[in-house]
């Protein structure tokens, strides 16, 4: 996939950019930026390729990327329209890792910030008070005045460097570096697999949209990937999964067939592989979650 580079420029009034995006402006190109990122998603679903990681995100779910870390959401169509109650949101705030300066970045005050810029290279997800707090920090940046708004960031980088409660999504491995032939021929391979995951996908066919042969085209996929088509295919089967199961009324056979399973013992399979639970269970431990936020 071609991983665009964007350029966020900030007014001159301001060190950095937040804003706020709706509907289809949320739709973003598989792309990276010199730029860190700190993403807060409301009210929309999908699935995410953030470096080598693919699988679901959802309301709520809040990450922080890294200087030049590849990454895109695909949101459901019926989150981009402006006119259903359900409209999808998400606030955008970019900065460049050294916004305050070399010589304050290097007192030992804000090491642990530095720490966590560097572990953000590879995509965090915040998880429990952390994902509410800078959630919530996020929103009231939209309206604060400018000096206001670069403390708030300082403070929101604080809790989270402080509070560690955040997951790492890509692997080690994973290695951005890769030139503009390889970057075309990955951004076709995910743009077929996102088209047709939902039925059979034979390899060969995948194959054919790059040119290659069957076998050749598994060792390259593998040696860009670190991992297996197949394995590739099943994170965004099982991905788009966990997204029916929190989202949709869909029972269990149901969301098995909308991912491209027929044999529903082997989507059970897969997914208790890939997420360690049983679909039911995934889908009971989420709903208790969720109810867990309103006591």
């Amino acid at each position: 996939m071609k991983a665009t580079l964007k350029k966020a420029t900030p007014n001159p009034e301001h060190s950095f950019n937040i804003h706020k995006d709706i509907g289809h402006a949320i739709l973003s190109a598989w792309h990276y930026h010199p730029e860190c990122e700190l993403l807060v998603v409301k009210r929309t679903y999908g699935t995410c390729l953030i470096g080598d990681y693919v699988g679901p995100f959802k309301n709520g779910d809040v990450f922080l990327f890294g200087s030049n870390l590849p990454h895109t959401f695909r949101c459901e169509q019926k989150y981009l329209e402006s006119d259903t109650e359900k409209v999808g949101e998400t606030i955008v705030i970019l900065f460049q890792n050294n916004i305050w300066g070399d010589a304050f970045l290097n007192l030992p005050e804000i090491s642990p910030i530095v720490k966590l810029l560097n572990t953000s290279k590879l995509g965090l997800r915040l998880k429990g008070v952390t994902r509410r707090k800078v959630g919530k920090i996020a929103e009231e940046m939209l309206n604060e005045s400018p000096s206001r708004k670069l403390i708030n960031l300082l403070s929101a980088l604080e809790i989270i460097a402080a509070s560690k409660e955040y997951e790492i999504i890509s692997s080690n491995g994973f290695n951005p570096e890769v030139n503009s032939i390889d970057q075309n021929r990955i951004n076709t391979i995910f743009e077929y697999t996102f088209n047709n995951y939902h039925q059979k996908v034979a390899l060969e066919d995948v194959a054919a949209v790059i040119n290659m042969g069957k076998h050749s085209f598994c060792r390259y996929f593998k040696s860009k990937t670190k991992k297996t088509y197949i394995q590739f295919l099943m994170e965004v089967r099982i991905g788009n999964a966990c997204r029916l199961l929190v989202e949709e009324e869909f029972n269990m056979t149901e969301v098995g067939y909308a991912c491209g399973y027929n044999n529903i013992s082997h989507f059970y399979h897969q997914f208790k592989a890939l997420t360690k639970k049983n679909p039911m269970d995934y889908r009971y431990n989420y709903l208790k979650t969720e109810e867990r936020k309103f006591i």
